[in-house]
């Protein structure tokens, strides 16, 4: 059974950073890509960063040269570090997962974590 678990989030002062994790069972990361979306209060939900099964990356322009993306192969999880934090930053945050390769579309979802940008 495919199940994704998102975990780190919380509240954050401005300027600091969000370490979050999405780890995956039910399947390997080297057969998926897992993309990261986050849904701020009253706006759509947008899709910010996403690594193939190749490890190829991709970062939204929202945080684009904030956040790094790592595989911790042991834990089968995707880590997102988001630096600098903003309040715009404030959302809803969830993991999925497709066959390989970034995309529009995704198979499977996490639940979400939430997360404050707050003083």
């Amino acid at each position: 059974q495919v199940q994704l678990v998102e975990s780190g989030g919380g509240l954050v002062q401005p300027g600091g950073s969000l370490t979050l994790s999405c780890a995956a069972s039910g399947f390997t990361l080297s057969d998926y890509a897992i993309g990261w979306f986050r849904q701020a209060p009253g706006k759509e939900r947008e899709r910010i960063s996403c690594i193939s099964s190749y490890g190829r990356t991709y970062y939204a322009d929202s945080i684009q040269g904030r956040a790094t993306l790592t595989v911790d192969n042991a834990k089968n999880a995707v880590i997102l570090q988001l630096n600098s934090v903003l309040p715009e930053d404030t959302a809803d945050y969830f993991c999925a997962a497709r066959r390989r390769l970034c995309g529009q579309s995704f198979d499977y979802w996490g639940q979400g974590t939430q997360a404050t940008i707050s003083s």
